[in-house]
Formats: C-alpha cells, structure tokens, sequence
C-alpha cells in the first residue's frame, strides 16, 4: 500500500476556498482512502502546514492512475494559483519501520 501525504498552507483569506478545491480529490476513484483534514495546530514546535491531503492507494499504479485522473487536474487548476505551499510525501506501508531499530 502506498501512502500519500501531501501539506498545504495558504493565506488566510484563501483557506476555505484551497479546502473547497482540494475537496473535488474525494471523487477520484483510484483511492482507498482519501482525506482533507484541517491542521488542529497543536504542535508546540510548528503549526505552519494549514491542510492536509491524506490517500491510500493498492499500488503505485494506483496511485499514477489517481494523478492521471481529470479530477486530480480540476483540483490542481484550482488550487495551485491560491496556495502558498505544497510538500508531498509518498512512501510505501510495506516497507515502512513499524519497530525501534538499532542505532548504528
């Protein structure tokens, strides 16, 4: 399974209608999972991030085919002139460390 994680921020004035663009994402199908969360900016050492965009998806086709998927290009046109920042992170669940490891 694959992750996808992606940060936004956006101007105050803005955020509302980022959240509204982001939000045409739920509609793409190739997604197990997909979320819009607001950030609760409860993190002591940084709240900057003000959006969330949170999939998951079988594979990386899965996760190519989301991307390729008009809704996808619909949000972007929307979103992409209004926000300020955009951080995507994706990783595969597989393979991600579940266990303290050893330090070398």
């Amino acid at each position: 399974m694959i992750r996808h994680i992606v940060f936004f921020t956006a101007e105050a004035g803005e955020i509302e209608r980022v959240r509204a663009g982001l939000s045409l994402l739920t509609g793409n199908p190739h997604a197990s999972i997909l979320e819009i969360g607001t950030n609760v900016k409860s993190d002591q050492l940084g709240n900057e991030v003000d959006l969330v965009v949170y999939g998951e998806f079988e594979d990386a086709a899965a996760l190519a085919a989301y991307k390729a998927h008009p809704v996808y290009q619909a949000s972007i046109d929307i979103v992409r002139p209004i926000r300020e920042i955009r951080m995507a992170a994706d990783f595969d669940s597989e393979s991600a460390v579940k266990a303290p490891l050893p330090l070398p």
